[in-house]
């Protein structure tokens, strides 16, 4: 990747997201900015840095999972829902093959870079991101996008397991498909984020962070089939049933391009391989025990146990939601975080305590979200015990002396569209 600027401090695809995420300049959280006024304020933020209104304005959710980890990749299911929380690009198009980008949320200068010389793997920051997009509907044969100009800011937490990086793909993938005519549906938007995540910026990411992004209705769950795409929107009105999911952002930053994720990743696949199966999805959850005595490895052995047994409980909390049995989903939520701790091996300190907190606090269940290594917990919880809950978990981390932890409602909100 060719730069004629840099934004500082930026050290490449881990440092990304982040730079265009959680806090502007000043230090202050950019979730607290609300969605109607990030929209207004980035067309004006546009229209003063490149001398005109932009074309049209665009937004795109973060998301959290409600269950269902480490699935996506191995073509497993995932049930996420997208946030109130979005990335928010004003962009125009260009016909000189220039492409330029800024983010509000740093105090950076421009980036200018061109499209023929754009290079997977180059050290870009956070730039990588909305560029890896530009390269992945190019090298996917779409050749009329010609450059453009964007101004860039978010509200998604970074590094917090809510997928800043997804967000800021699929708003960028969303507004060149309009600018430019593509007429490219959801999941191929997000079958190109993905690209760019993956082969352009070097994280192996599955595709439910773009899908959630791209696809994910207003009130409800997104029970994503991996292999095929096929979607179904499952209602999730926890208000009616006087339910609250909190999410709880330890703050403890996470970072998937370390290595730690591709190597759970390659595990799978080799589980998958020695036990003669395309993908662990195709291992039926009844086979599991029997499958695992063929595994001497004791990691793979680990790693299959928490994928097969995750796409279950994916299973299992669509059976109960269908059934209106939504409290019912609180001790399988609990039962998946102890997965993710005792056999991914990607939990913390910190999200131990807090799911461990909020369930002896009275919550339903709880349980990590995210790719691990910190990020959030989900919490659910009766909506009269939240603030119970929510200062117990508070006055934990305090006691432990953590950094105290961000917590908001998870309210399922409209997946990427256009917004001005």
């Amino acid at each position: 990747m060719t730069e004629t600027t840099q934004p500082a401090g930026a050290t490449g695809a881990t440092d990304a997201a982040s730079a265009t995420g959680g806090a502007d300049a000043a230090g202050q959280d950019a979730a607290a900015r609300q969605p109607r006024d990030l929209v207004a304020e980035v067309a004006a933020g546009f229209e003063e840095l490149y001398g005109a209104a932009p074309a049209g304005v665009w937004a795109a959710p973060g998301r959290v999972n409600l269950i269902g980890e480490y699935t996506d990749f191995n073509e497993g299911f995932v049930l996420p829902l997208a946030l109130p929380h979005t990335a928010v690009a004003a962009v125009s198009p260009r016909t000189d093959g220039v492409l330029r980008l800024h983010s509000a949320d740093i105090d950076a200068p421009l980036v200018e870079l061109r499209l023929d010389e754009l290079r997977p793997l180059s050290d870009g920051g956070w730039a990588a991101y909305p560029a890896g997009v530009v390269w992945a509907l190019r090298q996917a044969g779409h050749t009329a996008v010609t450059g453009a100009d964007l101004h860039l800011a978010s509200t998604v937490p970074t590094g917090a397991g809510l997928s800043s990086s997804a967000a800021l793909e699929v708003v960028t993938a969303l507004a060149l498909d309009e600018l430019f005519e593509l007429n490219l549906s959801g999941p191929q938007l997000a079958r190109l984020a993905q690209r760019a995540e993956n082969d352009f910026v070097g994280v192996p990411c599955g595709i439910m962070d773009q899908m959630a992004s791209a696809c994910a209705t207003e009130g409800h769950l997104l029970h994503l089939d991996c292999r095929d795409l096929a979607v179904r929107q499952v209602p999730f009105d926890l208000a009616a049933e006087g339910l609250v999911l909190l999410v709880v952002d330890t703050r403890v930053q996470h970072a998937l391009g370390d290595g730690a994720y591709a190597e759970r990743r390659a595990g799978c696949e080799e589980g998958a391989r020695l036990l003669g199966v395309p993908f662990l999805r195709d291992l039926p959850y009844a086979e599991l025990p029997d499958a695992l005595e063929k595994l001497a490895d004791e990691k793979v052995r680990r790693y299959v146990r928490h994928v097969v047994g995750d796409d279950h409980r994916v299973e299992r909390v669509i059976g109960l939601l269908d059934a209106g049995e939504v409290r019912a989903i609180g001790p399988v939520l609990t039962e998946g975080h102890h997965s993710l701790r005792d056999d991914l091996r990607i939990s913390c300190p910190e999200l131990d305590l807090a799911v461990a907190t909020a369930n002896r606090a009275g919550a339903l269940g709880a349980r990590m979200t995210g790719g691990g290594f910190g990020g959030s917990a989900l919490v659910l919880v009766e909506e009269a015990a939240a603030p119970a809950v929510t200062e117990a978990i508070l006055t934990a981390f305090a006691g432990a002396s953590f950094t105290a932890p961000r917590i908001f409602p998870a309210v399922a909100a409209k997946g990427a569209r256009r917004v001005r």
